[in-house]
């Protein structure tokens, strides 16, 4: 009887147990499903901030250029032939290297509030007539300049176009104008180990956050100035010397982490802007992020798959991938909303958004490869992939159409 009565005690002791222990779960689940709907309301916030805040003269202050769709568009896209740009980049000459899917190519980004401008080289290079263009910052800012070459180039007799490659200064010229279209290499703006154009992938990532006249002194007289820095700053921390590289045993380092090593370079940018350009001579710009597309399970893929076989475009509006920080966006903003403050003007090319529907506009393996592809490499393909960069012509080509809107106002 006492045996049966232990029993009876127990068995309401073991339910508890069960009911606290459900409980717990219950609560976990319930965290971590409004952890994720904060997170992914603030990613939104974020992305509709970059989207709807425009500038305020001319078309972009009737229309919302940034948000959009992508429509296909056979009979006025490409806006030039990839075979027929005198100077094509093998990195992004997609349809060379063996990519037999083109549609990548007919897609035509329209606003919803509008349609962007036509693109019109001659009416570009007349604006550039006796100016410089620089595009300063990473390979996307570069794969931008190739797409902006592309565009003019059909419009420039052979005998009055060249380039000339300097370092870390590419200059596009167009003689009969007397303008020139260039890019210069600063991957992270603000001094690093980095800078060499060709030899620039180090395993130990080392930046001078406080100094840039090294760049600076090469664009800071430019008339239109395009700026760009993400990709290179992609890491949990950075090393920061406070010193020199000439002799860098004297200097002092300090692993900073994001994001506030990347703030502390723009912060430097910045500060190097408002002193140093002529606001009445000089029109700013800064491209927003450029979105990967390394992870297939974000638009619905295979789990480990990522750009490599793609041919659609994400379809689902508003579409937020991975690819991109809304972290580092926010210090953009906030650097940027300072300098407002200031006097300083910066336009915000928000390419974000509409960029990151284009899962399949990558170069992926169609592309020339600089080193040699292993027979590993070659059974897996997505391995080698290239899910940063842009086919060309492709989605560079819109944000190209962007940026002439804007400066067609100037």
């Amino acid at each position: 009887m006492a045996k049966q009565q232990q029993q009876q005690v127990m068995v309401p002791a073991a339910w508890g147990i069960r009911c606290s222990f459900q409980s717990i779960v219950a609560f976990l689940i319930g965290t971590l499903v409004v952890a994720t709907i904060y997170l992914r309301q603030t990613n939104e916030h974020v992305f509709e901030y970059w989207t709807t805040h425009e500038s305020s003269s001319g078309l972009t202050s009737r229309c919302n250029l940034f948000s959009g769709k992508w429509v296909y568009d056979n009979k006025s896209y490409p806006l030039y032939k990839e075979r027929e740009c005198t100077f094509m980049s093998d990195q992004l000459a997609c349809e060379k290297f063996g990519r037999k899917d083109l549609n990548y190519q007919f897609l035509r980004w329209q606003p919803h509030q509008c349609d962007l401008p036509r693109f019109n080289a001659t009416a570009l290079l007349e604006r550039l007539r006796n100016k410089r263009l620089v595009f300063v910052g990473d390979s996307l800012n570069r794969n931008q300049w190739v797409s902006m070459v592309c565009l003019v180039d059909s419009a420039i007799p052979p005998a009055f176009k060249s380039i000339l490659n300097n370092g870390s200064m590419n200059i596009f010229k167009a003689t009969e104008y007397n303008a020139t279209i260039e890019f210069y290499w600063s991957p992270l703006l603000v001094e690093s180990n980095s800078d060499d154009p060709v030899n620039h992938t180090l395993p130990d990532r080392i930046v001078r956050v406080q100094a840039i006249e090294k760049h600076a002194r090469h664009w800071t007289d430019a008339d239109i100035l395009i700026f760009n820095t993400y990709l290179w700053w992609r890491k949990r921390q950075m090393k920061v010397l406070w010193g020199n590289f000439e002799r860098p045993e004297d200097g002092i380092y300090k692993a900073v982490m994001l994001p506030r090593v990347y703030e502390m370079a723009l912060q430097t940018w910045g500060q190097w802007l408002e002193v140093h350009v002529n606001r009445n001579k000089t029109q700013l710009f800064f491209m927003s992020m450029s979105p990967t597309h390394k992870k297939a399970d974000k638009w619905g893929g295979i789990i480990g798959d990522n750009c490599y076989g793609e041919t659609e475009p994400v379809l689902k509006e508003g579409y937020v991938g991975d690819g991109a920080s809304p972290r580092m966006m926010r210090v953009v903003e906030s650097v940027l909303g300072e300098l407002k403050t200031r006097g300083l003007n910066i336009q915000v090319i928000n390419i974000t958004q509409l960029s990151d529907y284009r899962k399949e506009a990558h170069p992926s393996i169609y592309r020339k490869h600089w080193e040699t592809i292993t027979q590993e490499q070659l059974l897996n393909p997505k391995n080698y992939s290239d899910c940063i960069h842009w086919c060309l012509p492709g989605v560079p080509d819109v944000w190209n159409e962007l940026l002439y809107s804007y400066i067609l106002q100037l």
